[in-house]
């Protein structure tokens, strides 16, 4: 059933996205946190106190009542499995340590800075109060990302256990709480890492740093927060618009009736339209004279989404995403054209906190910063970030390939069947909580062959991916060992590119004209500076050496830098080059060859010779037929959905599309600007509305 829209009076809401919780967050004990130095600060290091991560945590599915528990909680080191069936009692400041909610344990922001090696168990507590006037209600808590196992308690009885480093969930508690009382939340977590007993997803982590893999994280690392629900109330919803006007929605409820849903979607000048449905079936919508969304206007809507007593705000952009035959070449598609996407390796570490940035504030400089330099694309590097990572995305019009996090690269410990079904779970939970975000353009599933059993699952696990989501490209295998699956004939190569060229070396081998022609990786030049913009500890330092290329000057970085740009410039000109990414963002510990340093404090571009070569690979591709709306043969990724295009949520907000960066860094070749206004403004604004 396809509904036209029905024009009517809609009022936008002053979205909560920026709205911290009306209730406030409980402090169990702020006096006694402290945040432990870490080998590198970054400028937000001692700015975060102990209120932090204030946003809404999860902006495809705002509810307007809620209540973080973020802050100051308790942690105490656990011995094994079996101490699970110990709970703590009588827990006051004199118990465990103060640690702070969300952070990784092995993070200075944490408080705690412990090493991994010898906390593999741990236990966190806090108490909550919940509004007695939410008893009429149920009551779900909800965990942005637990590492890796979690087991939680409400007052002494089991809520939920989580399995799965990367994927929000939650419970619902009504049962277990006192309303207009204090409530004990207990959550037990294992977290054995790259453990060889325990083959798990870990992506760059490990339990021994050394150069190109990093300090592991652990614990509970995004924001937690309760909210009242009807008793049976919206659970997910799949939300997706294509370059037709035509959008899909399908809205899944807490116990998977049928119910009347209707929807609300509205524009920038406030006109809104109706649809309506049932829940637990797809139903589409046409919009009137849409505007697209794409990296050069990334246009959303607001969308109000009824079941009800349970209302509902998201957001959705209108795109569609396929792959045709453009001049004889397979090239990626965006609302018909070819597009060609360039971008960084981003890691998503931090000095200070290793996996959680120390403010949404730090995670979005690195975003602006890239959409300045005229990238327009990241790939999300074997790591899973906080769904207002992708709404930043959306918001600023950043393409984002997201990778599956990997196991571990070792060869030796490859998953046995267990753990690969275990991991093909929670590569179906990764599609599913982030199929709704405009911006996800490709899924990696396996990198560079970490933990790719030699019989070639992605040959299975692409279809999979393609069933659970038909409106996106798949890169099955990211630099080698490919077997043919998925959209991409994929090359990683340093620090010179080889895209779409049919004489490529090995490991990759030779491009296959059968798929689109990318460069997964390449670049990766360093450029060493003086301790104070480094990871101080010892084994990192003396990994410094490993950088693929080390370059002794500044200009010499620039220059060499410029020089694998033009080469990459060529292979567009002259092979089938529909793409690339630049390894990498920032420093990552013992790698020193990010365009800025790890505390995000020195570019080594020179903005100049960079913004120029950028430009000069979108004009190759233009020469090849990128958005130049040529009449081609294309295919959708799957002819019977090019109608079910991805979308994404959450709400109006204070947009950042218009901000640009500038602030902490310092270039290492002129000075750059300080503090832009828009984040002071967004400073005043949180504290006015949490004052008020």
């Amino acid at each position: 059933m396809i509904n036209t829209l029905i024009p009517c009076s809609f009022l936008l809401l002053l979205s909560p996205y920026w709205i911290t919780s009306i209730q406030g967050q409980y402090d169990a004990s702020s006096s006694s946190y402290q945040v432990q130095t870490p080998p590198l600060k970054t400028n937000w290091t001692d700015k975060v106190g102990t209120n932090p991560w204030v946003e809404y945590p999860r902006p495809q599915q705002i509810r307007n009542d809620w209540q973080s528990l973020n802050g100051i909680w308790r942690y105490q080191k656990a011995n094994n499995a079996s101490d699970i069936s110990n709970l703590p009692t009588n827990v006051d400041e004199k118990w465990g340590k103060a640690v702070m909610i969300p952070s990784c344990i092995e993070s200075g922001l944490s408080g705690l800075k412990v090493d991994i090696k010898d906390n593999e168990f741990s236990w966190f507590q806090t108490n909550f109060n919940v509004p007695s006037n939410w008893s009429d209600k149920s009551l779900l808590i909800n965990f942005g990302a637990v590492d890796y196992e979690a087991t939680v308690f409400v007052n002494g009885k089991n809520a939920t256990t989580h399995k799965g480093g990367y994927a929000r969930f939650d419970a619902e508690i009504s049962s277990l709480v006192k309303y207009g009382q204090d409530n004990e939340l207990v959550v037990f977590v294992h977290d054995p890492s790259d453990d060889k007993d325990y083959i798990i997803p870990v992506g760059k982590q490990t339990k021994d740093p050394s150069h190109i893999f990093y300090t592991p994280c652990s614990g509970i690392w995004q924001s937690v927060f309760i909210e009242p629900v009807p008793k049976t109330y919206i659970r997910r919803i799949d939300l997706s618009g294509d370059m037709h006007g035509v959008g899909t929605i399908n809205v899944h409820t807490s116990d998977s009736s049928s119910q009347d849903v209707k929807i609300a979607i509205s524009d920038s000048q406030g006109t809104a339209y109706e649809a309506n449905g049932q829940t637990e079936s797809s139903f589409n919508f046409t919009l009137p004279n849409v505007k697209l969304w794409s990296p050069d206007s990334p246009t959303l809507y607001n969308v109000s989404v009824t079941m009800n007593d349970d209302v509902v705000t998201t957001y959705t952009g209108f795109r569609s995403l396929g792959k045709g035959d453009v001049d004889g070449v397979i090239r990626p598609l965006l609302n018909g054209d070819f597009i060609f996407t360039f971008g960084t390796l981003d890691q998503g570490y931090w000095p200070d906190g290793i996996y959680t940035p120390p403010s949404y504030e730090a995670m979005i400089f690195d975003l602006k910063f890239m959409k300045d330099m005229g990238f327009n694309m990241v790939r999300k590097h074997v790591k899973v970030e906080t769904d207002l990572f992708y709404r930043a995305c959306d918001e600023m019009g950043l393409l984002v390939i997201q990778d599956m996090p990997s196991t571990t690269a070792r060869k030796e410990y490859i998953p046995n069947a267990a753990q690969q079904a275990q991991w093909a779970e929670e590569l179906k939970e990764l599609v599913n909580l982030h199929k709704s975000f405009p911006s996800i353009y490709t899924w990696v599933i396996f990198n560079e062959g970490w933990g790719q059993p030699d019989d070639g699952p992605e040959t299975e696990h692409a279809p999979m991916v393609r069933n659970l989501d038909p409106t996106r490209l798949i890169d099955a295998t990211s630099g080698w060992h490919d077997h043919g699956a998925g959209d991409y004939s994929d090359n990683h190569h340093y620090p010179d590119p080889q895209c779409g060229m049919p004489n490529a070396e090995n490991p990759s081998g030779p491009y296959d004209p059968a798929r689109i022609g990318f460069q997964g990786e390449f670049g990766g030049l360093g450029y060493n500076v003086s301790i104070d913009h480094l990871w101080n500890v010892p084994k990192a330092i003396k990994a410094i050496n490993e950088t693929y290329e080390i370059d002794e000057t500044l200009e010499k970085w620039n220059s060499r830098s410029r020089d694998l740009l033009v080469m990459l410039q060529s292979q567009i000109s002259n092979h089938a080059c529909s793409g690339a990414v630049w390894t990498q963002t920032v420093d990552v510990e013992g790698e020193i060859n990010g365009l800025m340093t790890y505390d995000r404090n020195l570019e080594r571009v020179d903005r100049e010779i960079w913004k120029e070569a950028i430009t000069n690979l979108f004009k190759a591709a233009k020469e090849k037929g990128a958005g130049s709306n040529l009449n081609t043969n294309s295919n959708s990724i799957n002819s019977d959905t090019s109608k079910d295009q991805s979308a994404a949520v959450a709400t109006a907000g204070i947009s950042i599309n218009d901000t640009r960066s500038s602030g902490a860094v310092t270039s290492l070749n002129k000075l750059s600007t300080s503090f832009t206004h828009i984040i002071s403004l967004i400073g005043i604004m949180s504290w006015i509305l949490v004052n008020i």
